[in-house]
């Protein structure tokens, strides 16, 4: 089916400063992101698919309306996008170029809704299999972090370029997060047979190659408040905390079970602990056969998922502890979702500092569209309609 629009004034209406100045009023969407699986996984699996449509999709889902969501990614022109991150409504993914032999990736920053994007300067490939991507809305700040360097980009820097520094971790960081102006981590400092995890952090605006970056933060009057969690990881938390979340032990025993999922938040001005949720026991039995667990989310929700499970867990905390399923989670594999917090807007800019079109500016273009593609379009709209991101 191919649609275009004749409506002048609909397009003009969608291009007029007062439209753009409404939308900049408006809050953005905020929809749990799924990141595809990972990379060689997604690799061998489209190998082994070629003949099936590989049109990629970024999957969100929408706690306010309990519904899945999906977003075109065919603007791109890479290979394989794999989407990492997300900050201030824009989305930090790996691409591989279309035209290169070798697994040769870039990061790219775009808009899913206005179809705008930017390469960002290039890194080596190791850097995409190897590095966690953090990023906050403060001068578009990137760092692609390891256990022994660490890659940081700014708008600000005049040489666009990445800065690169020594890192010195006492081993691989575990769910690095980045909150204000200082990057968390957790670093596990025991022996081979048993953990020991402490947390460490780095403050980005002091980074230097000169000192070690990277101090432990502790203190006496946290007591054991590492030792009751098992396998623990971090998730940014609404405001100035963060989230710690793992198996409460039943007690300090080696290999002792765990009786449920503990979330803990720790407020980074007092630096005090405090205990924001615990699962239901009953739901906490569908996790406790699963040898992997994973955690994402953050502010005020955190998804969980497990190996072989169809459906998350979630936890939401913006009008008080709510804990419930979210059904019908897209893609296959072994069931394993990881995934970010994805604010949806029409009005983010790129860096480049020019304004982005709107998406819907683009129904003036010749489109082709299957029904299914159409549909999806519909939706969409409507769903912006009803909530009031579009008037």
């Amino acid at each position: 089916m191919i649609c275009r629009s004749v409506c002048k004034f609909f397009n003009q209406m969608l291009t007029s400063p007062s439209f753009m100045d409404l939308i900049s009023t408006q809050p953005p969407l905020r929809f749990l992101a799924l990141r595809p699986p990972h990379h060689h996984h997604h690799l061998h699996h489209q190998r082994q698919n070629s003949h099936v449509s590989s049109v990629p999709y970024l999957h969100v889902f929408d706690p306010d309306q309990n519904q899945w969501l999906r977003f075109s990614l065919s603007f791109l022109p890479f290979r394989s996008p794999h989407p990492v991150a997300s900050a201030s409504g824009l989305i930090y993914l790996w691409g591989e170029s279309p035209t290169s032999i070798e697994s040769n990736r870039s990061l790219v920053v775009c808009n899913p809704l206005t179809r705008q994007f930017q390469v960002l300067p290039q890194l080596g490939s190791a850097w995409s299999r190897h590095g966690s991507v953090l990023v906050d809305s403060v001068n578009h700040r990137v760092m692609v972090l390891t256990e022994l360097a660490a890659l940081y980009f700014s708008n600000t820097n005049k040489t666009n370029s990445w800065l690169t520094f020594s890192a010195n971790l006492p081993s691989k960081p575990r769910s690095p997060i980045l909150i204000s102006d200082s990057v968390f981590a957790l670093c596990d400092v025991g022996s081979p047979w048993r953990s020991q995890w402490k947390l460490f952090t780095c403050i980005l605006s002091k980074l230097n190659n000169n000192y070690n970056n990277w101090v432990c933060l502790e203190r006496q009057e946290w007591g054991d408040i590492f030792d009751i969690i098992k396998r623990p990881r971090l998730v940014r938390g609404k405001g100035n905390k963060l989230l710690m979340i793992g198996g409460l032990k039943s007690n300090f025993s080696l290999n002792t079970p765990c009786s449920t999922i503990l979330i803990l938040r720790l407020d980074l001005e007092r630096l005090e602990w405090e205990e924001a949720g615990r699962m239901p026991v009953d739901m906490y039995r569908s996790f406790q056969e699963s040898s992997k667990l994973k955690v994402f989310g953050g502010g005020d929700r955190v998804c969980f998922s497990a190996k072989r499970m169809r459906k998350l867990a979630l936890w939401d905390d913006c009008d008080g502890v709510v804990w419930r399923w979210i059904e019908g989670v897209p893609g296959g594999g072994d069931g394993l979702c990881r995934g970010f917090v994805f604010e949806a807007g029409l009005a983010y800019e790129i860096f480049s500092g020019c304004l982005a079109s709107i998406l819907f500016h683009r129904l003036k273009l010749v489109c082709v569209l299957r029904s299914e593609a159409f549909n999806e379009f519909r939706f969409t709209f409507d769903t912006l309609v009803s909530k009031k991101l579009l008037l």
